[in-house]
């Protein structure tokens, strides 16, 4: 993994999940802040998945396990994808809190994924 990279990736999906709790703790319903920051977050771990895919091709293979690096990875790139669906069909304010936690949740997993690569000794 790229540590510039997982460094705005956590930081991104940390504000992105504090900004739907507090939207969503502030009575607000899912829209277009809150599910565009869900998205900006989904979009960097599809970026993620290319950069995992094209990494050891150029020389930097995990140190971790590889299957629990994507596992964490693919479970991280559906969590935002729920977040959203649940927001579209549970149109509340809880909807929004449930997305930053999601959000909070990737930026964890994250930070995992990252540990996994970089620090771990299979």
């Amino acid at each position: 993994m790229i540590l510039w990279f997982t460094i705005a990736q956590v930081a991104v999906a940390t504000v992105a999940g504090v900004l739907c709790v507090v939207l969503g703790l502030a009575g607000r319903r899912p829209g277009d802040v809150s599910v565009g920051a869900l998205a900006l977050v989904q979009v960097l771990l599809i970026a993620q998945i290319v950069v995992a895919i094209v990494a050891p091709l150029v020389g930097n293979p995990p140190t971790g396990d590889l299957l629990e690096y994507w596992a964490y990875l693919v479970t991280a790139a559906i969590l935002p994808i729920a977040g959203v669906v649940w927001a579209f069909v549970d149109r509340t304010r809880w909807s929004v809190v449930v997305m930053g936690v999601l959000s909070l949740a990737v930026a964890i997993m994250v930070y995992r994924m990252h540990v996994i690569w970089t620090i771990q000794i299979a």
